[in-house]
């Protein structure tokens, strides 16, 4: 545990919630936004002015910077320290393919932003409330968003999406009943939200405030229960998630540096964990490619790799498949190819998915400033 608390830690900027519908601030991208590949986005979440930052994605996996565009608040950092995950979670820019509209998120703002997607080129839409304090991640589907909060007792808060960006759902605020801070701890801030597979259920963790999974129903009007089905941790700190093909819910839970998987029953719950650890440090961030699942281990700049048998149970694959640069987090994956954040170097790596699993670094896109986070593709 000393290893995590001296591994993950950030500082926070704070600033007033704004409401502003602008356009898009200074960029760049070709005449018409066509392109041969996918787009990567990636956010800077600085402190002084958040932009997110578009890339071009080759046929190799390479990334070219394509623009850069002011999401129209200001990024933010947990407390005490400045680490490598500023923002103490996963999931903090989120695209919702269905709409063309990428969210992301303003901590020392309390803003959410929206961008329309053109290409690769973005036209920011939106600027709202975040309904709470610090939002740290975003969880999309079906035409919903909800963000996380992560100060004080933490709250989620829904959207509607359209194809001009976030409408705020009336009524959504809910309580997740932490004993946390404002500015957010980074060990006791919840860690991410997302809805399950069905979109019938949305689930937070809540890392060591807790060490738990909070899970609310997902009501037909957007709306979530009034209270979620709280299930302790098979091991500390519940941090990031991603789901099996079944469905089951894989996890990274960092006190161990574990990979557990959960039966999600319809009540909420959570039953018949298994876990695996890959004997790195601070194991928090999970990305599913294919059959294979990604952890990004902050502390010993490394990605491990795994699958997750039929019955569950997930199997250690290399504990190291990949050295990083400094301070891997957050990472998403477009076309077999898998882009891993590097917070302390403020670069991206690049890797090619092999059909083994095994990963293959193609390059690294660096001069992004310390304390970036939040990646997506489209």
């Amino acid at each position: 545990m000393k290893k995590v608390r001296l591994t993950i830690v950030g500082v926070l900027a704070t600033a007033v919630a704004l409401v502003v519908v602008a356009s898009a601030a200074a960029g760049g991208g070709n005449s018409d936004g066509d392109r041969d590949g996918n787009a990567v986005f990636v956010q800077t979440n600085g402190l002084a002015g958040n932009q997110v930052v578009v890339y071009d994605q080759a046929a190799d996996g390479t990334l070219t910077a394509a623009g850069t565009y002011a999401t129209g608040g200001n990024g933010g950092a947990a407390l005490p320290g400045a680490e490598s995950d500023r923002l103490a979670s996963q999931g903090s820019l989120a695209y919702d393919p269905s709409h063309g509209i990428l969210i992301a998120v303003n901590a020392g703002s309390n803003t959410v932003s929206a961008f329309r997607v053109r290409g690769d080129r973005l036209e920011r839409t939106t600027v709202l409330p975040s309904g709470g304090t610090f939002p740290n991640s975003v969880g999309v589907d079906d035409g919903l968003a909800y963000v996380l909060n992560a100060g004080g007792a933490g709250t989620v808060e829904g959207f509607r999406i359209t194809g001009h960006g976030l409408v705020s759902i009336p009524g959504s605020t809910r309580s997740l009943g932490l004993a946390n801070t404002t500015p957010p701890n980074f060990l006791t801030a919840p860690g991410q939200v997302g809805f399950t597979p069905d979109g019938r259920q949305l689930i937070v963790t809540t890392k060591a405030s807790t060490s738990s999974y909070e899970v609310f129903a997902v009501q037909p009007n957007g709306r979530l229960s009034a209270a979620p089905v709280v299930t302790p941790s098979a091991t500390p700190v519940p941090f990031a998630f991603t789901f099996g093909p079944d469905g089951r819910l894989v996890a990274g839970e960092a006190g161990t540096s574990s990979v557990t998987t959960y039966d999600i029953g319809s009540s909420g719950a959570l039953s018949d964990p298994k876990s695996q650890s890959d004997g790195q440090v601070a194991l928090c961030w999970i990305q599913q490619v294919g059959p294979y699942y990604y952890v990004s281990n902050t502390g010993s700049n490394t990605i491990s790799s795994f699958e997750v048998r039929p019955d569950g149970r997930p199997t250690l694959l290399a504990a190291v498949a990949a050295t990083t640069d400094a301070g891997p987090i957050d990472q998403t994956t477009s076309g077999g190819f898998l882009y891993a954040e590097a917070g302390l170097a403020g670069a991206v790596d690049e890797f090619r998915v092999n059909g083994d699993g095994s990963l293959t670094s193609i390059g690294s896109i660096t001069g992004l400033p310390p304390g970036t986070e939040g990646i997506a593709a489209g």
